[in-house]
């Protein structure tokens, strides 16, 4: 007697594979939204309030070292001379009437370096916020 012996094709299904994939790819596409990457080490001084706006929003950054920033949104920062943030202003504000400039001055910096950037937007007619870290209990 005989035996017939199946044969089974060796072969290898992708679809797994592509799932695992697919999958992979969603959760880092979903992990780099969640994350907001620092636009520079500030160390913020800190508040009671815990209000925040809502409108336009163009942070101002000034480091430590003195280094001036401004990140429209959620674009990256682009690290400008003092000199330029005037004229970048201005054009955002052309643009948007209800901007808001968020100013994430490192707790350091001397106030006199603030009051620059106060003086601007208030030349301006522009709505300044000052960003601090939130007092934990």
């Amino acid at each position: 007697m005989l035996k017939k012996r199946s044969k089974t094709e060796a072969s290898f299904s992708m679809s797994s594979m592509t799932d695992i994939i697919f999958l992979l790819l969603l959760f880092f596409m979903i992990a780099s939204t969640m994350s907001a990457p620092n636009d520079m080490k500030v160390n913020l001084p800190q508040s009671k309030a815990k209000t925040a706006t809502k409108a336009h929003l163009v942070k101002v950054g000034i480091s430590a070292t003195g280094d001036y920033s401004i990140a429209d949104g959620g674009e990256a920062p682009q690290y400008v001379d003092f000199e330029r943030i005037e004229p970048m202003l201005q054009q955002l504000a052309a643009q948007d009437s209800t901007l808001y400039v968020a100013l994430h001055a490192d707790e350091t910096v001397p106030y006199g370096e603030i009051v620059k950037v106060l003086d601007i937007a208030n030349q301006n007619k522009l709505k300044l916020v000052i960003a601090t870290k939130v007092m934990e209990k």
